[in-house]
């Protein structure tokens, strides 16, 4: 299924239309607060039983020259093994959390560029990095606009926190280093059903040897109902440092109901 979802995405990403954010973008008249929350939830049972469980929040809040975004989300996956003495009982595979907040200002009313400040926070029991956290400020850009399409793009330097969890080899460290923070956000809107987001956010460590952090999210969002849409997305996060028995490269892909109100 999860195959079949990507695919999906890939082929329609040259169309392309994107989640609310496109359509609270492209409109001229908005209300100041907007909010969304989505669940998706994977049951499987045969063969093999496993659950898997995903959640997230948004919240946009514009104002005058000011906009403030807040982003939660939530993945949980469990999937039955058998233990030592032949019972069945489930285990978590994948657990983890992140909040990401972002307050932009534009420079001049009705203006094009804006500066901007960025908090991240995850904690990933399953990846080599316990919990990581950055911040970072700088300039930005609204590069592109027609009544369909929407380019944004920021760069500034910022402070990276890693913790790296302990293994059988090597003891619980942390490392801190300064980093080059870039984001770029394209939304299309197909038509008044179908939008496309296509993000990409890059932590880059100035230091040699450090971990560096890439993300890319694709989404398809089709409305259902008024208030109601689903939502197929793929995301991909790369850290350059990875001690085995972990990957640099994790891929999620999900179909989640987005309710907005």
């Amino acid at each position: 299924m999860n195959s079949t979802i990507a695919c999906a995405i890939f082929c329609l990403m040259p169309l392309a239309a994107l989640s609310q954010e496109s359509t609270t973008n492209i409109t001229p008249k908005m209300p100041t607060f907007t909010s969304s929350a989505e669940l998706g939830f994977l049951y499987k049972t045969g063969n093999t039983k496993s659950a898997d469980f995903k959640a997230g929040f948004n919240i946009r809040h514009e104002k005058n020259q000011w906009l403030n975004l807040i982003n939660v989300n939530l993945l949980a996956k469990k999937i039955e093994t058998e233990d030592a003495n032949g019972d069945d009982k489930f285990n978590t595979t994948d657990n983890k959390w992140n909040i990401v907040t972002q307050t932009n200002y534009t420079i001049s009313p009705h203006g094009k560029n804006y500066i901007y400040a960025n908090v991240s926070y995850e904690e990933d029991r399953f990846s080599s990095y316990e919990k990581q956290s950055s911040i970072s400020a700088g300039w930005g850009r609204h590069w592109y606009e027609t009544k369909t399409s929407s380019l944004f793009a920021d760069i500034g330097p910022g402070f990276k926190h890693d913790v790296i969890k302990a293994t059988d080899t090597q003891t619980r460290e942390s490392n801190s280093t300064l980093i080059m923070q870039a984001q770029a956000l394209y939304l299309h809107q197909l038509n008044e059903f179908v939008e496309f987001k296509q993000l990409f956010v890059a932590k880059y460590a100035t230091k040699s040897n450090e971990n560096s952090i890439f993300k890319a999210e694709s989404s398809i969002t089709t409305k259902l109902i008024e208030s109601l849409q689903m939502k197929f997305s793929l995301l991909i996060d790369h850290n350059t440092e990875a001690k085995a028995p972990f990957v640099k490269t994790d891929t999620q892909t999900s179909v989640t109901l987005v309710y907005s109100f």
